[in-house]
């Protein structure tokens, strides 16, 4: 007897096996097919799938036997054929061949003929062979040959779509795990924000109470201004906070909104903004909707397009139509407009496109995928309209 010779790639095979998770691997219905099948077509009474590691031949799938699911690869005729992956090892007489003829193994189970096709991945590792076996000398005709060439590769789709599957999982859960961390993030940093901006309001109303009488009016108009600022900024880092604790609260945490007032509310937010010109055209229309979501997605629209505007007067037109359940709201600017070859990106994460906005700050390509996805969480769709020196119109549409 002679033990089967060791690739010299071996280090590299084991670590692509390794890849597959296969080994101790409990039997599957698609893999027993293939084995039953290969023993029918080469009428033989075996057949076996076998995987090859550092020190044993493991049985992941057989037909016409029970064995004990390990043999030493020393002992093991598939070790022979993984010397030469690329051919077919056929040995019509075990017993006429000095490497096996006094086998342990195949003497006690009396087997006299072996075929074996080695199982070789993409990346060209054999990691061990689809074989049949029978107790009596055989050989194989070429339409049986071709057939067990084909099994074998049928074997390793079969691994490659495991491979995948398992690459996904792992993907998935790696995603759901950064979800996780950002939404405990998210908490954080909202949670550390409202301090700050509870001190702020503390102050603007203190000096609101203590000297209303005494400070200037364009003085008091600018404290109340922080006042109420700080106040809109508390509740969207309220909205955050909920948000970050429930993906759920984005569907379900819903309230009726009066339209005008609502839009009114938004445009507060820009006050600063005194090159701004705001139009809003909407009906005397109520909706429900996540007034902390809605708000977050049309602030952030709006905000591009005064950032990126390149007009010395800034004109933003909001413009609401439909019904309680079905309704659109766009956003229209008279900025610079974007270039067809990137609209299709716009949404994408960290996509920027322009080096700077109108206050030399560059930005971090994360509203508009924001934007996006909240829009989507609200069962809504998104779309842009936009013309190189025609401005740009951001359009959502919401069918509850």
């Amino acid at each position: 007897m002679r033990p089967p010779e060791i690739p010299e790639n071996e280090a590299e095979r084991l670590k692509n096996l390794a890849e597959y998770s296969i080994l101790d691997s409990l039997p599957e219905r698609e893999y027993n097919e293939i084995t039953k099948l290969a023993s029918y077509i080469c009428e033989t009474s075996i057949s076996q799938l076998s995987i090859i590691d550092h020190e044993k031949q493991w049985i992941k799938s057989e037909f016409g036997s029970k064995s004990e699911g390990y043999i030493d690869r020393n002992l093991t005729v598939c070790g022979h054929a993984l010397a030469r992956p690329e051919e077919i090892l056929i040995v019509p007489d075990l017993r006429l061949d000095e490497r096996f003829h006094d086998n342990p193994v195949l003497l006690n189970a009396s087997l006299v003929f072996y075929a074996g096709v080695p199982l070789v991945t993409p990346e060209g590792y054999a990691l061990g062979t689809l074989c049949v076996l029978d107790q009596q000398p055989k050989t194989l005709n070429q339409l049986q040959i071709e057939t067990l060439k084909a099994l074998a590769n049928q074997i390793i789709s079969l691994l490659e779509l495991r491979k995948s599957k398992r690459l996904l999982e792992q993907a998935m859960k790696e995603v759901e795990e950064k979800n996780q961390e950002l939404e405990r993030f998210a908490y954080v940093v909202a949670h550390d924000i409202k301090s700050p901006l509870n001190n702020i309001s503390g102050l603007t109303k203190h000096l609101i109470k203590k000297y209303s009488g005494t400070l200037k009016t364009e003085v008091m108009q600018i404290v109340q201004m922080l006042d109420d600022s700080s106040e809109r900024v508390k509740w969207l880092v309220d909205g955050i906070l909920e948000y970050s604790r429930s993906e759920k609260y984005i569907t379900q945490n819903r309230e009726e909104l009066d339209v005008k007032k609502f839009l009114d509310e938004i445009v507060q937010y820009f006050d600063y903004y005194k090159e701004c010109e705001f139009i809003l055209r909407c009906d005397c229309a109520k909706i429900t909707a996540n007034k902390t979501v809605l708000s977050q997605i049309l602030i952030n629209l709006i905000s591009n397009s005064v950032k990126y505007n390149d007009k010395k007067e800034i004109v933003i037109e909001i413009d609401f139509s439909g019904t309680p359940d079905n309704y659109t709201f766009s956003v229209k600017d008279n900025g610079p407009g974007i270039d067809k070859k990137y609209q299709k990106h716009i949404f994408e994460m960290f996509k920027v496109f322009t080096d700077s906005d109108r206050f030399g700050k560059k930005g971090n390509g994360i509203g508009l995928a924001t934007v996006k996805k909240l829009t989507e969480k609200l069962r809504g769709k998104i779309t842009l309209d936009s013309e190189l020196g025609r401005g740009s119109i951001f359009t959502i549409q919401f069918n509850q």
